[in-house]
């Protein structure tokens, strides 16, 4: 009896013989797409989709992994020999194509240049969903509140919706707050929307024109019917998140993602120590800032991911010390638990396991 050996495939062939990186170099220069490990996505189609923002459509490789509807996929992006990891919601078109909706914001190196630089066939790398702003199991009356750059989660969530025919089934209201017009994404999608499914229904609210909307206020939690049987989902500048959760905060269930840090500690002043026990080192870091990003200023580069407190890549262990949360301002003393360095800011000399 013949013992008939399996065919081994040219990419298992090429991974015995040279390491990974190597391999990917190479499987890249003949198809831009292919790699060994590595989930990737092709730039095939780039849209205005309001000022300073843009819709990337992106062709996805086998390792692809595609997240629930509302959460984060990590971006690897190299610019002028540096690699830089964001997060951003991404929105299925079909099985092998997503969208990408970025916003350039000031001094946002990342965002920028996704925004401005990037072009048809360029490559984008992605890391493993996560966040758990995801549709309910069962339908229910949802409230998706959204400010900025916020609406594209609650994109990726509406267009589940309707491919689930959830839509149908229960009532959605999005309310959604930009500076002016110019800035409202999605908007002919939304009415359109609105014309095919009774029960959908959104208002846009523009802080910065004439006829101003006001800004997120307790006038806004009136509008909201059943509320107390409603899930509620808010993204949106931590301000504007903290806010929300305050006047929604009788909703069957609320759900929250900042894209960006609050000014509650920017009034604080002077500096403390930090000790940092696996590196051995002393620094002086300023109160009111990032733990993160005082320790990058002074080229310590601890492991992180979304730099927004979702992803838990920045968690370390608090030995000592007092922290402020700059995403709801709440203030922790107890020595011994976890802190996330990229949303919180330090009160008082700190020990942390980095």
């Amino acid at each position: 009896m013949h013992v008939l050996e399996k065919m081994k495939s040219p990419l298992n062939t090429l991974a015995e013989n040279i390491d990974q990186h190597a391999a990917n170099f190479w499987l890249q220069k003949m198809n831009s797409l292919w790699s060994l490990n590595q989930a990737l996505g092709k730039v095939v189609a780039k849209e205005q989709r309001a000022e300073h923002m843009v819709s990337l459509t992106l062709q996805c490789n086998r390792h692809f992994k595609m997240g629930q509807a509302g959460q984060h996929h990590p971006i690897f992006v190299n610019i002028n020999g540096i690699r830089y990891e964001r997060s951003y919601s991404l929105t299925q078109l079909d099985a092998q194509h997503v969208m990408l909706t970025v916003k350039a914001v000031p001094q946002g190196k990342v965002s920028s240049w996704l925004a401005s630089h990037t072009n048809v066939g360029d490559i984008l790398e992605f890391g493993q969903p996560y966040g758990d702003m995801q549709l309910p199991v069962q339908p229910q009356p949802l409230i998706l509140l959204a400010a900025g750059s916020g609406i594209t989660p609650m994109w990726s969530l509406l267009q589940a919706l309707v491919k689930n025919e959830q839509i149908t089934q229960a009532p959605v209201q999005l309310l959604y707050w930009v500076s002016c017009y110019a800035d409202a994404a999605f908007k002919p999608q939304f009415e359109a929307l609105a014309q095919q499914y009774p029960n959908f229904s959104y208002q846009i609210f523009y802080t910065q024109e004439k006829d101003a909307g006001e800004r997120l206020n307790g006038a806004h939690a009136d509008l909201i019917s059943n509320l107390e049987h409603s899930a509620v989902y808010a993204c949106g500048p931590s301000g504007f998140v903290v806010q929300a959760e305050q006047l929604f905060n009788t909703a069957q269930n609320f759900k929250s993602e900042a894209f960006s840090l609050s000014s509650l500690a920017a009034a604080e002043s002077g500096f403390v120590n930090v000790t940092l026990l696996k590196s051995k080192k002393v620094l002086i870091i300023p109160k009111g800032q990032s733990i993160l990003s005082s320790l990058e200023q002074q080229n310590i580069k601890p492991t992180h991911g979304c730099r927004m407190g979702i992803c838990h890549k920045c968690v370390c262990n608090k030995v000592e010390g007092s922290t402020k949360n700059l995403v709801d301002g709440g203030e922790n003393t107890e020595p011994g638990n976890l802190l996330k360095i990229c949303v919180n800011s330090a009160q008082s000399d700190l020990i942390i396991d980095l």
